[in-house]
C-alpha cells in the first residue's frame, strides 16, 4: 500500500471517529495548509494534523514521522511543524485501529520520529501511552478555550 493511501485511510478513520463523538468535521481545500482537518466541537474549532503509523518489525513498535514532508520535483523536503500549525496531531495505527491524540507541543517535542509501543511485555509504559485514544484532550481544550473567552467577555 502506498504512503498516500495509508494517509487517506488514517484521515478517513479520524473523520469517522470525530463524527461518532458528535463533532462536525471541516476539510480544507487543497493540501498546502499545515493541518488536515478542523473539528467543530460545538464550542470551538480545533485544527488537526493526521498521521499514519507503520509497524517497525525490527523494533517491534509503531512509528510515525513528526515532520512535514513535501515533494518537490522528485525531491523530498522535510521540515518541523511550528506550534501554531495545528492544535492536535492524531496518529492512527491502522492494524490495531488505535489512535494517539497529542497536543502540538507534545508532538513537536519528539525528535524526528515517535515510537508507539503496543506490547504489554514492558514493565514501564512509554510517555506516549498516556495519549492512546485520548479524544477527551480535544474536548478539554475546547472547554478551556470557551471558558477563557467567557472570562474576557462577561
Amino acid at each position: 500500500m502506498e504512503t498516500k493511501q495509508k494517509g487517506d485511510i488514517a484521515e478517513q478513520a479520524t473523520v469517522l471517529q470525530a463524527l461518532k463523538l458528535g463533532w462536525g468535521v471541516l476539510t480544507p481545500y487543497g493540501d498546502r495548509l499545515p493541518y488536515d482537518l478542523v473539528f467543530d466541537t460545538g464550542e470551538n474549532f480545533v485544527k488537526i494534523q493526521v498521521k499514519s503509523a507503520w509497524f517497525d518489525s525490527t523494533k517491534e513498535n509503531y512509528v510515525t514521522d513528526n515532520r512535514r514532508t513535501k515533494t518537490n520535483r522528485r525531491r523530498m523536503i522535510r521540515s518541523n511543524y511550528s506550534a501554531n500549525d495545528f492544535d492536535f496531531a492524531v496518529i492512527y495505527l491502522q492494524d490495531l485501529e488505535v489512535f494517539y491524540i497529542m497536543p502540538v507541543e507534545i508532538f513537536n517535542a519528539y525528535g524526528s520520529e515517535i515510537h508507539f509501543v503496543e506490547s504489554e511485555k514492558r514493565q514501564r509504559k512509554p510517555k506516549s501511552a498516556g495519549y492512546r485514544n485520548a479524544w477527551h484532550l480535544i474536548n478539554n481544550k475546547s472547554h478551556k478555550t470557551a471558558d477563557a473567552i467567557g472570562q474576557k467577555n462577561p
